[in-house]
């Protein structure tokens, strides 16, 4: 699957995006071979055990820029909107928050569903089962894969679960880019493999991810690692094409209701322009795929 957009009028976006998801995202057959869940059962059990919650952020209260001034004189530049649910630019305002610096980690969500005694789903259950059977994958290496095949009610249950929730798509953008409105986490360089996983490709799907706690290099003001590429995330918010027209100034909620759920920052899939910090995307709520993982928030007490 992959969540980018073409660069068609905003009220095609999510239409042609979605018609995109559908068609690209699919099991593959490389991963369908029978899983021995005797045999897989004490890997996922090692996998959990090893898990690392990720330390919080503290994002102060004030101003940041969200969203993008329209140019239209350069194109193909990284400095032009990606389309025109970006726009237009708005200087808002956010109460304090605390957020995950890391990603949500596999053996993370693996514990979690142990301990609520539900089986992962069986997305993931075929990808591991791959991977340590024909590829070799060590549990350690495993244990920091960012947690992905989950959908975003799965997303927002583990962080209710931790006295936690998914971060509202402006909370999100804000600790991607900080207050001035960065381009990419990182500031205006080109993005390059030493500053996100992006630009991969596998036929069967095969994740080319990143451990949670790497990606220091491409790492967002506020400290916060892998805000663009290694895999997308789910934010609070529905997504509307046009929400940014009408956000308001102050804590923005997002939309009320909708089709589809905020998802950003591209994943290992992404071409350069989705990192951008600006760039918007969204996915049906009860997608699994392998390029959509989270990382959690939390407002004060």
């Amino acid at each position: 699957m992959s969540t980018f957009f073409p660069k068609l009028k905003a009220v095609l976006v999510v239409v042609l995006a979605v018609g995109w998801i559908m068609a690209c995202w699919m099991p593959q057959p490389s991963l369908a071979q029978p899983v021995n869940q005797k045999q897989l059962e004490p890997r996922l059990a090692a996998i959990a055990a090893l898990a690392s919650p990720s330390p919080m952020v503290s994002i102060p209260a004030g101003w940041f820029l969200m969203g993008s001034v329209r140019k239209d004189d350069d194109p193909y530049g990284m400095d032009t909107q990606f389309d025109d649910t970006e726009l237009p630019q708005k200087r808002i305002w956010l109460d304090a928050y605390a957020i995950d610096r890391d990603e949500v980690s596999l053996g993370e969500y693996l514990a979690f569903l142990r301990r609520q005694k539900r089986e992962p789903p069986e997305e993931l259950k075929h990808l591991i089962w791959h991977v340590i059977t024909v590829h070799a994958m060590p549990d350690p290496v495993l244990t920091r894969w960012p947690a992905l095949y989950l959908t975003w009610s799965d997303a927002s249950d583990f962080c209710r679960a931790r006295n936690k929730r998914l971060p509202t798509e402006a909370e999100w953008e804000k600790a991607a880019r900080g207050t001035d409105g960065g381009l990419f986490p990182w500031g205006h360089a080109t993005p390059d493999p030493e500053l996100a996983m992006f630009g991969k490709y596998h036929a069967h799907e095969i994740p080319l991810v990143a451990a949670v706690d790497s990606g220091e290099e491409g790492q967002s003001p506020y400290g916060l690692r892998h805000m663009a590429g290694n895999v997308a995330e789910w934010v609070r918010d529905w997504f509307g094409f046009d929400y940014y027209s009408v956000t308001p100034e102050r804590n923005p909620p997002g939309p009320s209701s909708g089709r589809y759920r905020g998802v950003r920052g591209g994943s290992w899939k992404s071409k350069p322009t989705m990192l951008r910090t600006a760039t918007r995307s969204g996915a049906p709520p009860d997608q699994r795929s392998p390029t959509i993982g989270f990382r959690c928030a939390k407002s004060p007490s």
